[in-house]
C-alpha cells in the first residue's frame, strides 16, 4: 500500500489536520500540514476548524489540542507514545509538593500532563519559557516543572531562584560534553547548538540555545555552515531540507550510536497515521472538568506570546 497516497486521500475526505513535531520521521513530516515545535503545534490547534485533528507527536501534545479545540476529535497514531518528561512528574507527588509551597506560583514546562496542567497557573514551551517567567515580577516566587535543566537554564539566565521539580527528558539529559568534544575535535569550524533540556555543562559548550524553532532559524541565519546539534535527531530533516548547502551533526547518545531519537516520537510509522485517519482512533479522551481547568494555563501562555509578539 502507498501510505502517503491514502493518507492525502482520507485527509481530504474527513477534512482532517495533520500536526507534525519536528521529532517525527521524515515522511510523517513531509505530509503534515504544519510542522511546528511546541509552541506553534499549540496555536494550530488552538486555530483549527477541521473535522478531525490527527497529531504525530506524544500524549502531552495531542492532549493539549484537545484541550484546546474540545469539540474536535484529536487522535494520536499510537498512544503508548509518551514522554519520559512528563513521567518525571506524577500528579499526587507533585501537588504534594506544591502544597509546601503555597506562596509560590507554578510555572509548567507544556511536556506535562493534562492533570499537572490543572495544579499550573501558566505553561511555557523551550520557545517562550524565558519570557513567560520574565512576564513576571522579580519578586514572584515561583515553581518550575517539571525540567531542572530547563529550569535552572532560566535561573542562570535571568537571575531568577526558582524552585526547580526534579525532571529531566532522558532523550536530552542522556547527552554528555565528551561526546560534542569529540565532534568539534573532528569539526572545530562546526557550531555546537543545544535544547535547554540538555545538562548545564552541555549548554556550557553551546554558541546557541534555544527551542527546535529556534535552532532550526539560527542553523538558515548563521553564516557557519556546519553545526553540531544537541538535541533530538528528527530535526535534521529539517534543517537539511532548509538549508541543504550545510551540514549537520547530531550529537550521538552513546559510544556506538549516532543518532538520538525519542523512542516515544518514533512510535508513530506511516501505517500507524493511515489508521489513524481510516478509523478515527485512537481517541484523546479527557472530562470537562480537566479540560476547563488544564486549558486555563495554556491560553494564558498563548496570550502572554502574542502580546510579546513571540508568535
Amino acid at each position: 500500500m502507498n501510505y502517503r497516497n491514502e493518507i492525502l486521500r482520507l485527509k481530504k475526505e474527513k477534512n482532517a489536520l495533520i500536526l507534525a513535531h519536528f521529532y517525527q520521521i521524515p515522511e510523517i513530516q513531509d505530509i503534515a500540514d504544519y510542522v511546528g515545535d511546541s509552541l506553534g503545534l499549540a496555536q494550530k490547534a488552538s486555530e483549527a476548524n477541521s473535522d478531525m485533528i490527527v497529531f504525530a507527536g506524544v500524549h502531552f501534545m495531542a492532549e493539549t489540542a484537545k484541550m484546546l479545540n474540545p469539540s474536535i476529535p484529536v487522535v494520536l497514531p499510537d498512544l503508548n507514545a509518551g514522554c519520559s518528561l512528563a513521567d518525571s512528574c506524577p500528579y499526587e507527588d507533585f501537588k504534594r509538593f506544591k502544597e509546601q509551597h503555597p506562596d509560590h506560583i507554578v510555572i509548567s514546562y507544556i511536556n506535562t500532563t493534562a492533570a499537572i496542567k490543572t495544579l499550573t497557573d501558566v505553561v511555557c514551551t523551550s520557545g517562550n519559557a524565558v519570557q513567560i517567567v520574565e512576564s513576571f515580577p522579580t519578586d514572584q516566587k515561583i515553581i518550575f516543572a517539571p525540567d531542572k535543566n530547563l529550569g535552572g537554564y532560566i535561573n542562570r539566565l535571568t537571575g531568577r531562584n526558582m524552585i526547580l521539580w526534579n525532571g529531566t527528558c532522558e532523550v536530552h539529559n542522556i547527552l554528555n560534553t565528551e561526546a560534542i568534544i569529540e565532534l568539534k575535535q573532528k569539526h572545530p569550524d562546526a557550531k555546537v547548538i543545544a535544547h535547554p533540556e540538555c545538562s548545564a555543562a552541555v549548554l556550557t559548550l553551546a554558541a546557541y540555545i534555544g527551542s527546535t524553532t529556534g535552532m532550526i532559524n539560527f542553523t538558515q541565519k548563521d553564516i557557519s555552515k556546519k553545526f553540531i546539534v544537541a538535541t533530538e535527531s528528527g530535526i535534521l530533516h529539517q534543517m537539511k531540507k532548509l538549508s541543504p548547502e550545510k551540514e549537520f551533526y547530531i550529537v550521538p547518545s552513546d559510544s556506538t550510536c549516532s543518532c538520538n531519537d525519542c523512542p516515544y516520537m518514533k512510535l508513530n510509522t506511516m501505517e500507524k497515521l493511515y489508521l489513524a485517519l481510516k478509523n478515527g482512533k485512537p481517541a484523546i479522551s479527557l472530562d470537562a472538568e480537566t479540560i476547563e481547568l488544564a486549558r486555563k494555563p495554556i491560553i494564558r501562555m498563548l496570550d502572554i506570546s502574542k502580546k510579546l509578539g513571540i508568535i
